[in-house]
């Protein structure tokens, strides 16, 4: 069994090598105005560069991928010669990222499911958790030199599999939060059928659940307290629900006749759970009086799955959280943080390209991404770590799966 195993691994660590020829097919992209023919900065050289420093945490900027297109086995991997620093910040504004969507589908179709609770395996719906994360184009402290200009930075919308446990979608806005760019609105564009959305409060719209029960999917969203609701049907919660700490269950009417909001064109289902209370994570000082006696605070949630148990409804929710793990993910451990260009284009690449690293992360690992995996691995293709380490450190975690799922 453990030789088997290690054959899938062996063969996971080739789709790096394979994802170079799939990006052939983008050879030409970005090269109608070259009308001369002289180009020599391609699209699949410069998103090569991209993965590059995505697994070499020491390249971080365009001057330092500049400086890796100088060494020799760079060059033979990409097939191309040295780059200028003019050639790599023009890349991102003439590259179109849409691109690689294609190929982001197929290594996403390649990536085996992760377990979920087993009180899931009823539902037939997609669980898609749906955020946003703030790319700011400057650091805070040029902001604070120049206290005239307001740059709010870009918001990458985004859509995550919680089952494959990678996103599968993500759409770059500017942070302003208004009109077309804001997170319902952007939402609404990208809804497709049988999927069950996990949305947090930032989504609470009553257009946007229309729509989503509109195109056969399903959501579960957090809702404000002090939203009218007028119940007509109060459920008896189980021994299950109440474990899970539901306190509430009711099908009703949501929202207020005197509201100018859309109203809601179907049964709504609201639930209300009794959570440990946490502090704020913004970075702000938590005043004490803040936390409640109990220790618990009320969270409401609304669905439109009104057939499902209290207590999945309760779990469904709680998966929302992979998505914030992904964020942390993507900027702290492969380094998104700092961005390579400020062109909306650009920055768009850039996303795409950490996405590819973590499916082939996941290709390699057979699980979602980890800081662990990833160090191993980028270790690995450094050359510091042998092949036999990476499949001990690989084979270690797939035992630690096992023995939490026993």
């Amino acid at each position: 069994m453990e030789r088997k195993q290690s054959e899938t691994v062996v063969t996971g660590m080739k789709y790096l090598d394979s994802v170079l020829p799939l990006l052939e097919r983008l050879r030409d992209v970005g090269c109608a105005r070259d009308r001369a023919g002289n180009r020599e900065l391609r699209m699949p050289q410069y998103v090569g560069l991209v993965l590059l420093s995505l697994f070499n945490p020491t390249l971080g900027s365009l001057r330092a991928l500049q400086q890796a297109s100088e060494l020799e086995k760079v060059q033979r991997k990409l097939g191309a010669r040295r780059f200028s620093l003019g050639a790599l910040s023009e890349a991102g504004r003439v590259f179109d990222p849409a691109q690689l969507e294609g190929i982001i589908a197929e290594l996403l179709a390649k990536l085996p499911g992760a377990p979920l609770d087993a009180t899931l395996s009823a539902l037939r719906h997609t669980l898609t958790a749906v955020d946003g994360t703030l790319l700011k184009a400057l650091p805070q402290i040029t902001q604070a030199c120049y206290a005239t200009r307001r740059d709010l930075g870009w918001k990458l919308h985004t859509h995550f599999d919680v089952g494959k446990r990678i996103p599968t979608r993500m759409t770059l806005t500017d942070a302003s939060g208004r009109g077309q760019t804001s997170e319902s609105a952007v939402l609404r564009g990208q809804l497709e059928p049988d999927h069950c959305y996990l949305l947090d409060r930032g989504y609470e719209e009553f257009a946007l659940f229309n729509a989503i029960h509109a195109v056969r999917s399903s959501y579960v969203a957090r809702l404000r307290p002090a939203r009218t609701f007028a119940p007509d049907d109060t459920r008896t919660l189980s021994e299950a629900a109440r474990q899970a700490g539901v306190v509430e269950d009711a099908v009703g009417k949501l929202g207020s006749e005197n509201s100018r909001a859309e109203p809601i064109e179907h049964r709504v289902r609201r639930i209300v759970l009794l959570v440990p209370w946490t502090p704020s994570r913004s970075g702000k000082p938590t005043p004490p009086s803040s936390k409640p006696a109990s220790g618990l605070v009320e969270l409401v949630l609304v669905t439109n799955l009104c057939d499902v148990p209290a207590e999945v409804i309760a779990v469904l929710y709680r998966y929302r959280w992979t998505i914030e793990l992904f964020f942390r993910f993507f900027k702290q451990v492969l380094g998104c943080q700092h961005l390579l260009s400020e062109h909306p284009r650009g920055i768009q690449l850039q996303a795409y390209c950490a996405l590819i690293a973590c499916l082939l992360i996941g290709l390699i690992a057979g699980r979602n991404p980890s800081r662990r995996t990833f160090e191993m691995i980028c270790l690995y293709f450094q050359g510091w770590a042998t092949e036999a380490e990476l499949l001990k450190h690989l084979e270690q975690l797939s035992q630690g799966d096992k023995n939490k799922r026993n």
